[in-house]
């Protein structure tokens, strides 16, 4: 990947906010859902957001500031030319910043356990790696080499998956776009929560040691809903009724994540009181919860207006002690 920054258009000393602010620019205008048939946008898309996931991630952005890591988040090796030879007897040669190849290798030896440099058995000669006298060998660049331990894994990756309440419900399979611009369809778990991260295997960064790929981590957000507000696996919802429904009493129509029900309405309900469907929220375990909202005739009426005079006067009562 090119350099995040560039990428994103930001300077380096950039603060969270005008990076959060140049991704979501870049990522409104080349989204794969805005441009289906662009690849180039798809391209660009994956790019920005690639860049944004090492920029916004504290540690990594730091680590990239300082040198330690390139902008594909792998690590950099000072002194280390990949051209490099080793000297006759398999000495590596030193580089500029005083660190020979070998050296390097050593690093890696002693974050895999400590395994010792070869001695003098067969395969020794040309391989830091191999064992003493002969013994299995240990190359950390080679995935499942001797001792029975694998390459390294590739970076975790994580994605956002927006959900509705309709399809976190239903335990439906939803889109879920990769950085790559990859689409892929997943089965959403029931019960789901806010927050809640579905591990796609192998989706995330690949190994730059020749391991297995990272995850990819598809973290739940669920979508504001029109009619529904979630409050843990309870649903609340507002529901419209006339003044002689409210004073008369009605069977009414109330929509629910499964399909509208009917509810009988008493006379005279106390509408600063919830009613409670049971069993009709999320998942079957939650509530619904129906907030009466008592709406007039628009523009006004002249009778209703003379009766509730003919009330305030005559038949004045409190609501508000």
């Amino acid at each position: 990947m090119r350099d995040p920054y560039t990428v994103l258009g930001v300077s380096r000393t950039a603060s969270e906010k005008e990076i959060k602010s140049a991704y979501r620019r870049l990522a409104k205008a080349h989204h794969p859902d805005q441009n289906p048939d662009d690849k180039s946008s798809h391209e660009k898309f994956a790019e920005a957001t690639a860049a944004y996931d090492l920029l916004s991630d504290t540690q990594k952005r730091g680590q990239f500031d300082r040198g330690e890591i390139d902008a594909d988040g792998n690590p950099r090796f000072a002194g280390f030319d990949p051209g490099m030879r080793g000297a006759r007897g398999g000495a590596g040669a030193a580089g500029a910043g005083g660190f020979s190849a070998e050296d390097i290798l050593k690093e890696f030896m002693s974050g895999f356990g400590g395994a010792r440099r070869g001695g003098a058995g067969p395969g020794a000669a040309g391989n830091p790696f191999a064992g003493a006298a002969g013994g299995a060998g240990y190359d950390p660049f080679a995935a499942g080499a001797g001792g029975g331990a694998g390459a390294a894994k590739g970076q975790d990756i994580v994605v956002n998956v927006l959900v509705t309440l309709e399809d976190a419900h239903k335990g439906a399979s939803v889109p879920v776009i990769l950085p790559t611009g990859k689409q892929m369809s997943v089965k959403l778990p029931t019960p789901l929560e806010e927050g809640q991260q579905i591990r796609l295997r192998g989706q995330g960064k690949p190994s730059p040691m020749g391991g297995p790929a990272g995850d990819a981590l598809a973290t739940v957000k669920f979508a504001r809903h029109k009619t529904f507000r979630k409050d843990g696996h309870d649903l609340r919802v507002d529901v419209p009724i006339t003044l002689y429904e409210a004073v008369l009493g009605a069977k009414v129509r109330v929509p629910t994540l499964s399909g509208p029900v009917e509810l009988n309405l008493p006379p005279g309900p106390d509408t600063s009181k919830a009613l409670r469907l049971k069993g009709k929220g999320l998942f079957g375990t939650g509530d619904l919860y129906v907030n009466l909202r008592v709406v007039l005739p628009k523009g006004g009426d002249p009778d209703l207006e003379s009766l509730m005079r003919f009330w305030r006067d005559q038949k004045p009562y409190s609501v508000r002690d």
